[in-house]
């Protein structure tokens, strides 16, 4: 309940996050039945860089401030959104824009501020904002609405709590009970090697088939009190998301990069089909 995104947001892992996250949606609306996308962490969706929270911390220049003139093909999609979308939009806003009239979104956000800022912000047809805790709503909110019979379920969880990663691998576990054929794609941070590789196990132990791991980082990840890289672990990925994840995080450490020691990225699949 204290962590307030607005600090980080357009960060380096917020453009990790959500240029795969579009690259996602994008896949699955390549067919022509209708997508429910489950966003379980959503924030306040949409964030203004240049006062407040983020203009304190300046993370953003880092980010999406490295990206926005001139992007590479591999994050103009991405990027062109984020400009039409005005200040910075969060995942639920970036979907927001891709919505076509047979998809369905639902966010749920548990601070009671920022899910009223929330409602204000998705005001529109075809959405729901669900002032609900996420873990619960994996279970109550799948399978999707009757008639999509496609999902794409997005888990951005705070990592405030030391059993967060355990947490994420039940909740990943519970969402692939309910619909098996949902795409669920989950962001978690890499600070040092130890509970990742975990986390990973954990994953490979519970059943669940086809999953990819695609991570970046800025440096090394050895100092556990630092921020040093990021993932998306992503089950049942569309086809191509390893050759296209692997374009997008590279042009994103182009871009984004320290030139610190152990810079580098990866796509790594946990589990085979």
């Amino acid at each position: 309940m204290n962590y307030r995104h607005a600090f980080h947001a357009g960060n380096f892992a917020d453009c990790v996050k959500h240029a795969l996250m579009v690259w996602l949606l994008r896949a699955m609306q390549a067919k022509p039945g209708g997508v429910f996308v489950l966003d379980t962490h959503a924030g306040i969706g949409r964030y203004d860089l240049s006062s407040g929270p983020a203009e304190r911390t300046g993370e953003w220049r880092g980010g999406i401030g490295r990206l926005l003139e001139d992007p590479p093909p591999a994050l103009a999609d991405y990027v062109t959104l984020v400009r039409e979308c005005g200040l910075y939009p969060g995942s639920p806003v970036l979907v927001q824009a891709l919505l076509r009239p047979q998809d369905r979104l639902a966010c749920c956000e548990l601070h009671p501020e920022d899910h009223a800022t929330l409602r204000r912000t998705l005001a529109g047809s075809g959405i729901a904002v669900h002032h609900r805790d996420a873990w619960e709503a994996l279970g109550a909110l799948l399978p999707p609405p009757s008639g999509l019979r496609r999902a794409l379920v997005l888990v951005d969880p705070p990592y405030e709590v030391p059993d967060e990663f355990d947490r994420l691998a039940a909740g990943l576990g519970r969402a692939h009970a309910r619909f098996p054929a949902a795409v669920l794609a989950a962001w978690y941070p890499v600070k040092h090697r130890a509970p990742v590789r975990a986390f990973h196990t954990a994953l490979r132990e519970s059943g669940l088939r086809d999953v990819v791991a695609a991570e970046l980082w800025l440096r090394e990840p050895l100092d556990p009190a630092r921020l040093n890289g990021c993932g998306l672990l992503v089950v049942n990925p569309p086809w191509q998301f390893e050759a296209a994840a692997n374009d997008i995080l590279r042009a994103l450490l182009q871009r984004l990069g320290t030139r610190e020691h152990g810079e580098g990225v990866a796509v790594t699949r946990i589990v085979d089909e």
